[in-house]
């Protein structure tokens, strides 16, 4: 599209400059439902940015006309910022925002109609936790055994669903509250109603309760907005879904832009079915595929493309670029986790000695508990790092918990641990209790401990609370008794078990507490890799210092789920083995479909690199500081072979020697294998799976033969699978075990 210049030439307007074929098609598209599969790195903002500038430009819709949906209040702004911009005045009136902004603009204007005033309060969580917190007690119920935190999240879930109370399906009740989880829901909301209050999801829950019951509502902003634009519609939950569905019922006039190949939030209500059944909503709509990356290199793009491809809930695309294929995508097989951050920080190093930039670099994992290995590691090395999307592994709250525990057994005199954890979980040590032990402490010139263990002696406390603490100081007691003979990693554990807390986020089922229980987990081994409790301690407060350091050039370590939207030159994929990623938990858990979005997680991890790519994964990995052989990821063997580049392990014969063979540039000199560890296997690209072998091995074990392993000493070949042998070891019990990692005895 053009305008007419004074000397009659045509004069392209300037929104539309610069668009390839397929971003101006779904710029300048005619009225009508419009899908736009934007891959990764395709200018997808762009476009959006664009088709509503081209809607205010040519007239086919003023400012007010027009609703437009974000998922961030940051996106908005930028949003508007560019449009304005683009079409050189203010597009004052213009309905932009997210999801929840646009909904409680519409609920105020209508609040009477279900029972609130224009005037009502949308509610933060510490707000609906005690909310709930009053609706247990009202109940009768045990918050210490129902938590606040998981009936919360149960409400949450069915309002993502678009269910009220009375809507909520047989089979989705549970046995929260021995069934009566729908009973406090409905309690919840009529407590929410007495206070003139909603909750977040309450926005879009009443706003369609609003336009279901009251119609002539609907038609009102029916008639209002000529044209919807949707950002991100693969992460829209059902509740977010119907309440487009209705607006642009009527004209059918919506553009949604995203891609099913980035839906990756299921755990907090997204549902990638929403933009999958798209033209049934809409039948006739138009599909605009965006192809071509501006972000990677093609060796990159087409090892992401042939990986997602696997799945089949999905729109057909595949990325492309006219930039040149660049370096393959390199995988390399580590022998256990702490040399896989050992190879990355080198990495890193050589990168940065090649003239890279740190800020440029990024180590993306699975889960919140893989990175405490690169975090030590880099601290190690002296190179800056952060921690995006969430606090550093030391900063996490039920480490914070766990480390105060530890100090107390180590040093009871120490009341900032005492307060922290003293009732928490909770054991009937309230506030007035601690107001009394406080001052005592005063009185005496005391610690806490020292003032709670002359408490306990008294009559000054009421009989269940100096009960209470004082089972809490004899656990304490006993706990430093075993300090002197029990090893750090045991004392942890017995720690973390006996005061209830493991138990208290094993009862939690709120979304975030199976990776709290990951993390505890990673803590324990951590602990295990010290002498003493004084010198773990000591560890981690210089670990916490070295992270108080300022921003500037710095590596980035993440999850996958908080890369989403970034990039970086230069990934590293780490942790690809079977049960890290795909996650296990995450597959048993829901199936099939899920093992699909493992998949969409590793494809949007795959195209966050523009420069290199390097997925790592371990030989072995510890947990509760047993050893476990790793099969690699089958992510690994969707892969396909002319894209990547599969590092060889040396020869046993010389564990000493260079680790890695790579030629690729900004190949930095590794650190050697350390001295007495066989060498890890060679990673090679075979047919049906990522084959893992030790150079020369194959076939060479027996039932019957005797062999050693480097972690679990002598055992005993049992049974043989090809590769794999079942071992008895003499001390660490039976386990299966690929050949290459073992020697004959």
């Amino acid at each position: 599209m053009a305008e007419t210049a004074a000397d009659g030439g045509a004069v392209e307007l300037p929104h539309l400059a610069g668009l390839n074929p397929e971003q101006r098609q779904a710029v300048v598209a005619d009225d009508g439902p419009l899908l736009v599969l934007a891959g990764a790195g395709t200018g997808k903002t762009r476009v959006l940015t664009c088709r509503l500038a081209h809607l205010l430009l040519t007239g086919r819709a003023h400012p007010q006309e027009v609703l437009a949906v974000t998922f961030t209040n940051k996106a908005a702004r930028e949003m508007v910022e560019r449009v304005e911009r683009l079409i050189g005045r203010s597009c004052e009136g213009l309905w932009l925002g997210t999801f929840h902004s646009l909904a409680a603009r519409i609920l105020r204007r209508h609040a009477e109609l279900l029972g609130l005033t224009a005037q009502f309060t949308i509610l933060d969580v510490d707000d609906q936790l005690r909310l709930c917190k009053q609706v247990l007690q009202a109940h009768d119920l045990d918050e210490r055994r129902w938590a606040p935190r998981v009936l919360l999240a149960l409400i949450q879930r069915w309002k993502d669903r678009g269910w009220l109370p009375d809507q909520v399906p047989l089979e989705e009740v549970g046995d929260f509250a021995q069934g009566r989880a729908v009973e406090l829901y409905a309690a919840y909301q009529e407590r929410l109603r007495s206070l003139n209050a909603c909750d977040f999801g309450d926005l879009l829950l009443h706003g369609l309760t609003l336009f279901t019951r009251h119609p002539e509502v609907l038609q009102l902003y029916q008639r209002r907005f000529r044209a919807l634009l949707v950002d991100e519609y693969q992460d829209t939950n059902v509740a977010q879904y119907l309440w487009l569905r209705l607006l642009a019922r009527a004209h059918r006039n919506i553009t949604c832009v995203g891609d099913d190949d980035q839906s990756i939030y299921s755990w907090r209500g997204a549902d990638v079915g929403n933009i999958l059944r798209f033209e049934q909503d809409f039948p006739g709509a138009r599909v605009i595929r965006l192809e071509r990356n501006y972000r990677s290199t093609g060796h990159i793009l087409a090892a992401a493309s042939a990986l997602i491809a696997h799945n089949r809930a999905r729109h057909p695309k595949r990325l492309w670029t006219e930039d040149g294929l660049g370096e393959p995508v390199r995988v390399a097989g580590l022998w256990d986790d702490e040399e896989e951050a050992r190879f990355v920080g080198a990495e890193i190093e050589g990168w940065q000695r090649s003239g890279g930039r740190l800020a440029d670099c990024a180590v993306l994992v699975r889960a919140g508990y893989q990175t405490r290995a690169f975090e030590e590691r880099f601290i190690q090395m002296g190179l800056p790092y952060r921690v995006i999307g969430g606090p550093r592994f030391y900063e996490r709250q039920e480490i914070r918990d766990a480390i105060a525990y530890l100090r107390l057994v180590h040093h009871p005199d120490d009341d900032l641990a005492f307060e922290r954890v003293v009732n928490l979980p909770r054991r009937g040590i309230g506030e007035a209790c601690l107001r009394a032990v406080h001052a005592a402490a005063r009185r005496l010139q005391a610690s806490l401990f020292r003032a709670a263990t002359e408490l306990v002696g008294t009559d000054e406390l009421p009989v269940r609370s100096r009960n209470a603490l004082a089972r809490f100081l004899a656990q304490l007691e006993g706990w430093r008794g075993a300090a002197q003979e029990a090893d750090p990693r045991a004392l942890a554990e017995r720690v973390l078990e006996e005061s209830g807390y493991v138990e208290m986020w094993q009862r939690d089922r709120s979304p975030d507490a199976p990776g709290r229980l990951e993390n505890l987990k990673e803590f324990v081994q951590a602990v295990g890799e010290f002498d003493s409790i004084a010198a773990f301690l000591e560890h981690v407060s210089l670990v916490m210092d070295a992270a108080a350091e300022p921003g500037g050039d710095l590596v980035s370590v993440m999850t996958l789920h908080g890369a989403k939207g970034l990039e970086f030159d230069n990934v590293f994929l780490c942790g690809w083995e079977e049960g890290v990623f795909p996650n296990q938990r995450a597959i048993d858990d829901g199936g099939a479909r899920a093992l699909e979005e493992e998949r969409r997680l590793a494809y949007v991890g795959m195209t966050r690199a523009r420069r290199r790519l390097t997925i790592t994964f371990a030989c072995n990995r510890r947990i509760y500081n047993q050893w476990a052989s790793s099969i690699p990821s089958r992510f690994l063997d969707e892969l396909p072979q002319d894209h990547v580049q599969y590092l060889q392990r040396s020869p046993r014969s010389r564990p000493d020697f260079d680790p890695l063979v790579d030629d690729a540039p900004f190949a930095p000199r590794r650190s050697p294998a350390p001295r007495g560890r066989t060498a890890p296997p060679v990673v090679e690209a075979k047919g049906e799976m990522v084959a893992m072998r030790s150079l020369g091995a194959g076939g060479r074990f027996k039932k019957g033969d005797r062999i050693f392993h480097d972690k679990f000493g002598y055992g005993t070949v049992e049974e043989v699978d090809g590769n794999k042998l079942d071992i008895l070891f003499d001390k660490a019990g039976r386990k299966k075990v690929v050949e290459g990692f073992v020697d004959p005895a």
